[in-house]
């Protein structure tokens, strides 16, 4: 049991408590004194809450206004497929492969050990070489593993399939231009 200290008064208000000795109740000892700190504390209380949950409403709508509408997901799903996958792979049309890639862009590779880079323009280069002499390889399919977009970055995980066998685990990087979504950089698995 608490004992009231030297300098307290019966129904004083003790930090965030108001503190109640027994037998005040039935003795009449809570005064208008104390009846005034519920008061206040009861408004200060109710500030409280509503500045909690104004707080949680804006939280709310501040993280909604970040997310990311399923939009961007689709258009990034697109993009690969039309530049990326159509484009570069199935040595389709290069001029949408060059709309979907920022001319930064760079493959970078694992061989031996070492790291290898591949820029847009001499993979591009390479496509159309291909094409002029008229390769023809087998259609190569995606399948989109996962996209993860957060603002204005996003990455896709995806796996290339030829002729029934997944070949490559991709990883692509992405960011929002003013004129959309760019692919920026690609590191990858070969599966053997």
């Amino acid at each position: 049991m608490r004992r009231q200290k030297h300098n307290e008064r019966p129904g004083m208000a003790s930090g965030n408590h108001v503190v109640f000795f027994p037998g005040q109740i039935a003795q009449g000892l809570i005064g208008t004194e104390v009846d005034d700190k519920l008061s206040l504390k009861g408004k200060h209380m109710t500030k409280k809450i509503l500045l909690m949950t104004l707080m949680a409403v804006l939280l709310t709508f501040s993280s909604s206004a970040t997310a990311q509408p399923e939009g961007d997901e689709e258009a990034i799903k697109t993009l690969i497929q039309t530049a990326y996958v159509d484009g570069l792979q199935n040595l389709g049309d290069l001029d949408k492969t060059r709309a979907g890639f920022h001319p930064d862009f760079v493959l970078l590779g694992l061989r031996d050990g070492q790291l290898t880079r591949l820029p847009i323009a001499d993979w591009i280069a390479s496509t159309e070489k291909r094409k002029a002499a008229g390769q023809k390889p087998p259609l190569t399919t995606c399948k989109i593993l996962q996209v993860d977009i957060t603002g204005d970055a996003a990455m896709v995980k995806l796996e290339l399939h030829r002729e029934g066998q997944r070949i490559f685990t991709d990883y692509l990087s992405l960011y929002r231009f003013p004129d959309g979504w760019k692919i920026v950089g690609k590191i990858y698995y070969r599966h053997t």
